[in-house]
């Protein structure tokens, strides 16, 4: 069974995905926006694509406060969890900044929320993972 790890911190988001990606996506969904979780998630091959949500009002790494931009590049600097794709997710502009975003980040995808059409937002997931 494929694995996602989200990356998210409001509630209805995080049931709306897993509830999306467990029906619609027949895949198994972990949720978390737990700094030290994600990085053993992934270090632990137990994630076979990450959906980060850029902002996230609750994650800290070594003791700083921390956003889905900056967990990206730390997961894509570490060469055992570089290869895992990372979507970012985000309220936060549109698709035309998505490039930057992506860029900035290193992330491997984006798509902007809300959500409207699930069966595309699988599609892409499916897309990003059998891509690597």
């Amino acid at each position: 069974m494929t694995n996602v790890l989200v990356v998210e911190d409001n509630p209805l988001n995080k049931k709306l995905f897993e509830r999306v990606l467990t029906k619609r996506g027949g895949f198994a969904a972990q949720v978390t926006e737990d700094v030290e979780t994600i990085i053993e998630i992934v270090k632990a091959n137990k994630a076979d694509i990450i959906l980060m949500d850029i902002c996230l009002q609750n994650s800290y790494y070594n003791g700083k406060k921390i956003n889905g931009i900056e967990i990206t590049k730390l997961l894509k600097a570490n060469p055992h969890t570089a290869k895992v794709p990372i979507m970012l997710v985000t309220a936060l502009g549109t698709a035309k900044d998505s490039e930057y975003y992506i860029k900035l980040s290193g992330a491997d995808g984006f798509m902007g929320k809300p959500i409207i059409d699930h069966q595309m937002f699988i599609s892409q997931i499916k897309s990003l993972i059998f891509a690597n």
